[in-house]
């Protein structure tokens, strides 16, 4: 086999064909072939400004590249697998098009800080337009909760009936979780955004480059310090997956809580046709699916970051082959959060709430028990008495098979003859939401301010 073209002077013979097959990246790096082009076009412009290229030579690489990004984007562009990889692939094709002028392009540069600002490139866009998919979500989920302030709730806490909330205040708590990750990745690209071109291999180079023009061209705010820290550097996909697993942990949560809301044991949600699947055996199934396959690959995400964590955790500086390993991980998860942000924003807004479900369930499991103890302590009554008063209250009703509100006065009298008749509207669960008024509270004036603030965050964002 024919050896490779960027470094085949110091070899007679070129790889065994199964090691280039096993050291072939092109398979999966051919989609970071636009992020390679726009920062070869910015080292070239570099080149031609510092001289270190005639502005003839320069332009005649941009063209070229121009050419060689109309190729790929129309799908016309031929890949040759002994070229190792998309980079190699772009700069024999760019030298085909424009002459021995397309083997100045890598001057100053090493594949090792070219693959790094590629990266980083590909990286940058896959969290920014992760960002917008998160306003698509969190949009939605204001929506859905604007039109269902009124719907009560079964809180829960351990999974057991809790207090009565509003359904307003239950979605809205997944848009908190969704900003807090779009606040994330803003982190994150501060760090992705750094251009490690200059450090060539490992050194740098004793041309006269300026790799702050070239950071600038990219829209990153800054270059590396240090030439050895540049080219090894792998922390911002570290990141990257670590914020994406954050992400797909909020979305996995919602996805477990729809599966159970759309069993009829609940039916607190009526899953869309859309989203749903059937069983091939039994007709009345209506699945889940969708949800249940989020749930599932938040695991894969999960694994990519352990993944890159271990590739990274025993490299000494600088570069290693090792850290080819970087990308076919991210790829998937990059795929994999994008279209689970895209296909969580149409479940969401094609779900049916059922309100009267939800309201019926209010009604079991006694969640309105905190409500007598804190009438109790409004009487006077020490909470730790309270709620031992409130847990007698409960047994006594559990015992009738009643709810805590079809107690008798008398038996509540008998419990403490501070209560009154005013204990009834206090039990009552559309009274329990509205006194919850705190910040953060379930409170219809709280959810209004929740929804004030998120709808006031998102267009500032989208602005």
């Amino acid at each position: 086999m024919g050896t490779n073209q960027s470094w085949g002077g110091r070899f007679t013979d070129g790889p065994d064909r199964l090691v280039a097959e096993y050291t072939d990246s092109q398979h999966y790096d051919r989609a970071l072939s636009l992020q390679d082009i726009r920062a070869s076009q910015a080292h070239a412009r570099m080149l031609g400004r510092q001289g270190v290229l005639s502005q003839e030579e320069a332009e005649t690489l941009l063209a070229g590249l121009d050419r060689v990004r109309c190729e790929i984007e129309e799908g016309r562009f031929i890949w040759r697998p002994e070229l190792e990889d998309v980079h190699m692939n772009i700069e024999a094709r760019l030298t085909e098009l424009v002459g021995d002028v397309g083997k100045k392009l890598h001057t100053g540069r090493s594949r090792n800080d070219q693959v790094g600002l590629t990266f980083r490139l590909y990286v940058s866009d896959a969290l920014s337009l992760w960002q917008e998919k998160l306003l698509d979500l969190v949009e939605t989920l204001i929506a859905r909760a604007d039109g269902e302030r009124e719907t009560l709730l079964p809180g829960l806490t351990h999974f057991q009936p809790a207090q009565p909330i509003y359904l307003a205040h239950h979605l809205l708590a997944y848009a908190w979780m969704l900003v807090r990750d779009y606040n994330r990745l803003s982190d994150t690209l501060s760090r992705v955004r750094i251009s490690p071109l200059g450090a060539a291999a490992l050194a740098g180079t004793t041309y006269p480059l300026d790799p702050e023009s070239v950071a600038k061209e990219v829209g990153f705010a800054s270059v590396y310090q240090n030439s050895l820290d540049a080219v090894s550097d792998r922390d911002f996909v570290c990141e990257a997956h670590s914020d994406a697993a954050l992400l797909m942990m909020h979305l996995s949560r919602l996805c477990e809580e729809i599966i159970c809301w759309a069993n009829p044991n609940f039916a607190f949600v009526s899953l869309p046709d859309a989203y749903s699947t059937g069983s091939s055996i039994m007709p009345q199934k209506k699945n889940p699916d969708v949800c249940e396959l989020m749930r599932g690959k938040t695991g894969r995400v999960y694994g990519h970051l352990m993944a890159l964590l271990t590739v990274m955790k025993a490299l000494p500086l600088a570069y290693n082959r090792d850290m080819q390993e970087d990308k076919e991980g991210f790829l998937d998860t990059h795929a994999t959060v994008t279209s689970s942000l895209t296909v969580m924003a149409g479940l969401m807004n094609n779900l049916t709430f059922r309100r009267e479900r939800m309201g019926l369930a209010c009604k079991k499991g006694y969640l309105n028990a905190t409500e007598l103890a804190d009438y109790l302590v409004g009487k006077g009554i020490p909470f730790r008495e309270a709620h031992h008063i409130t847990g007698k209250a409960v047994a006594l009703a559990e015992q009738r098979a009643i709810p805590l509100e079809d107690l008798d006065i008398e038996t509540f009298q008998a419990l403490a003859p501070q209560i009154d008749e005013t204990v009834y509207t206090v039990l009552d669960p559309k009274t329990a939401v509205r006194r919850r008024e705190t910040t953060g509270g379930t409170g219809p004036k709280s959810v209004q301010k929740q929804i004030e603030a998120l709808t006031t965050w998102l267009r500032a964002k989208r602005s």
